[in-house]
């Protein structure tokens, strides 16, 4: 396992791109993977998982996914942005974190920087865990 956490992506979505490299942004250390390259069985992550939203792999082997995914990363950050991802995890603002996370995820190839392969099938969509 990395010293810093993996963020697993969507290489083939120019939304999911877009996004990541916003994030790395951040004054955050991560090592983002697209899941098409990624040693997923090594991350302890499966193909199905990866291809249905982002996710942060932490060195100890912790899996967060999509909102939480987001929240975790930003809690990793500093300043407003720590604060935005520890609010992030309050059960309240998860679910509500959740909802937008899969609208956004549903909706990814409507989005700026979308390209055809950012569209998910139905059956693909991030499901409710909250």
């Amino acid at each position: 396992m990395p010293n810093r956490p993996t963020l697993v992506y969507d290489g083939d979505c120019g939304f999911c791109t877009r996004s990541v490299r916003a994030a790395l942004r951040l004054p955050v250390a991560v090592s983002p993977v697209p899941w098409q390259a990624a040693d997923l069985r090594a991350l302890g992550v499966d193909a199905a998982r990866a291809r249905r939203e982002v996710l942060l792999v932490e060195p100890a082997g912790r899996v967060h996914g999509g909102a939480m995914a987001v929240a975790a990363l930003l809690r990793r950050s500093r300043g407003a942005w720590r604060v935005l991802g520890t609010v992030m995890a309050l059960p309240v603002v998860r679910t509500a974190a959740g909802l937008v996370y899969r609208a956004v995820a549903a909706n990814r190839h409507r989005l700026p920087g979308a390209t055809p392969a950012c569209a998910l099938p139905r059956e693909q969509w991030p499901a409710a865990r909250d």
